[in-house]
């Protein structure tokens, strides 16, 4: 088996991925909510077979949960105006992240970039939903993720 530091990792879109691999991380993810639950129950009722679930599980991973307990830097457009970035803040102190810096230009007409890197050991929520949150936001104009470490 080949040492952990000569992997290639790709992000790759769920919709082209086989059944059965989107399956499993959904075995898995129930497993993870519903903990009385055993596998033979999970597999039945997602309609895996046991064998697939093996074969997959122990290599494919939400992107959430590969982020988990990393650096994120997310670039963020924002209109300018008072109290914008306060919100920004504030759904990003609410998932319970460290925000390790934050950058914002010049607005050039009224739009602001904002970058903030977090570190996601702690975070209470999954950084897809810290990014649906931020899109949310009435200011926030565009949000992406433009580096992980």
């Amino acid at each position: 088996m080949k040492e952990e530091k000569d992997y290639k990792f790709y992000l790759v879109r769920e919709d082209i991925l086989p059944e059965a691999i989107k399956k499993t991380i959904r075995v898995k993810e129930f497993l993870k909510h519903n903990q009385k639950t055993t596998i033979n129950e999970a597999v039945r009722l997602m309609d895996l077979s046991r064998s697939a679930y093996y074969k997959y599980k122990d290599y494919v991973f939400p992107f959430h949960d590969v982020t988990q307990g990393r650096v994120v830097t997310i670039s963020l457009m924002v209109l300018d105006k008072p109290g914008e970035l306060s919100q920004i803040l504030n759904a990003v102190a609410e998932s319970n992240c460290s925000i390790l810096t934050i950058n914002q230009g010049i607005p050039l007409q009224g739009i602001a970039d904002v970058s903030i890197s977090i570190e996601t050991k702690e975070m209470t929520i999954a950084v897809d939903d810290l990014i649906k949150r931020l899109e949310d936001l009435s200011g926030v104009r565009k949000v992406e993720i433009i580096g992980q470490a």
